[in-house]
């Protein structure tokens, strides 16, 4: 995985940790699962290094006691077995005594040598994550075992040194959970307040109208891929999976960008900064608000303010309709949402002056939420870039 660092000491991953595979599926079966008891972590429950909020499968208290050799303890640094094999996530306070499933695999430090948390950001780094792509087995899909991951070499330096650099990467990742909740809660707080104006203060006498005429929708479109001239300029443009993995309301980066020409010489529609766009394919019903115009592909729909500037009421007004759009896609391929799905949906709206008046009210939380998510991308941003350097030595800290 490249040069020694200078000073570290090098081993196997073995000497300075246990690893443990999943129970087998004869001890654990999907019918002995439940609804409230342990919850079982597997590989759709990590996401960029987390255990994520999720409706865990979950086991007795029978079967807790009678697989107890699989338990979790916090600290513990879990790892995707199958698929994605670099993906790992470390095991907090709240998720001791958790259980994890024959396709995860378990790391423990020993505590004396190796610090968990140090030892959890090793695992994140980039050349790491190739390392272990490469040394992954598996015809079709990559797959490690406990071989595999007990001979991985890492290199370590003191334990007060392994201290700071994880106490200076984990407060980073402590901020950045914090403004996420404080986003999180924002959010919902907009969302409790729709539902008490426009739900359950509806008003009988309302216009009756549909979710297509109360707002603007505009198709996307993607410019030609084989001409470079269109690609990599100064204009953001989504593709339906940005929306999907950027788990953020207000999304402010994209994978992809076009040029002016791109733009010009395509069906992609530039939209204002605080538009909405919503997955129309495939993942249908993935949605955000925007921190800047955008482009988008023809897999999404954009969505602007049928009422002058409330972008805000626009978005939460798809919030609340997202459940019955998504139930309501088709396709014989995959699931499609059309205009006529946004045609076909029925609604009260209120006179445009209590909608001026919620967007009024509401405008400061999403201003609020904007400003977190520029600090979550900058403190992002710098952690991805002290880990290296942190982990190759390049940046020394006193322990």
């Amino acid at each position: 995985m490249g040069l020694p660092n200078c000073g570290w000491k090098e081993a196997e991953l073995q000497e300075v940790a246990e690893v443990q595979t999943g129970p087998f599926g004869s001890q654990l079966k999907n019918e002995q699962y439940i609804t409230g008891g342990t919850p079982v972590i597997t590989v759709e429950h990590l996401k960029d290094f987390k255990i994520i909020d999720f409706d865990y499968p979950s086991v007795t208290e029978d079967d807790k006691n009678r697989l107890s050799k699989y338990l979790l303890k916090a600290g513990d640094i879990v790892f995707t077995r199958v698929g994605s094999v670099d993906l790992s996530a470390y095991v907090k306070e709240h998720q001791d005594g958790w259980m994890f499933s024959s396709r995860m695999l378990r790391v423990r430090s020993n505590l004396e040598v190796i610090h968990a948390r140090f030892l959890s950001y090793y695992f994140q780094q980039k050349r790491f994550r190739e390392y272990i792509l490469n040394i992954s087995v598996g015809a079709t899909m990559p797959s490690i075992n406990t071989e595999i991951l007990k001979g991985i070499p890492i290199s370590y330096p003191t334990l007060p040194e392994q201290t700071a650099i994880a106490s200076i990467l984990s407060s980073l990742d402590d901020k950045i959970d914090l403004l996420h909740r404080q986003n999180a809660t924002l959010e919902k707080m907009a969302e409790t307040l729709f539902r008490q104006w426009f739900v359950e203060e509806a008003d009988e006498g309302w216009e009756i109208t549909t979710l297509f005429d109360a707002i603007e929708l505009i198709g996307g479109g993607t410019p030609k891929t084989s001409i470079d001239e269109y690609w990599n300029g100064n204009i953001k443009w989504l593709s339906g999976g940005d929306i999907v993995s950027s788990h953020k309301s207000i999304v402010t980066t994209s994978v992809k960008s076009i040029t002016e020409r791109g733009l010009k010489n395509s069906s992609a529609k530039l939209i204002p900064k605080f538009s909405t766009v919503i997955s129309a394919r495939g993942t249908v019903g993935k949605y955000c608000i925007l921190s800047e115009p955008m482009t988008y592909s023809q897999s999404n729909y954009g969505i602007k303010p049928k009422f002058r500037n409330c972008y805000f009421f626009t978005y939460l007004l798809i919030n609340h309709s997202v459940d019955e759009l998504s139930s309501a896609a088709y396709g014989s391929v995959f699931d499609t949402i059309t205009t006529n799905t946004f045609k076909g949906m029925e609604m009260s709206i209120p006179p445009e002056i209590d909608i001026q008046a919620f967007e009024n009210k509401i405008e400061p939380y999403f201003l609020k939420i904007l400003n977190n998510q520029f600090q979550i991308d900058t403190l992002e941003k710098l952690r991805d870039t002290l880990l290296p350097k942190l982990m190759s030595g390049e940046v020394k800290v006193e322990g």
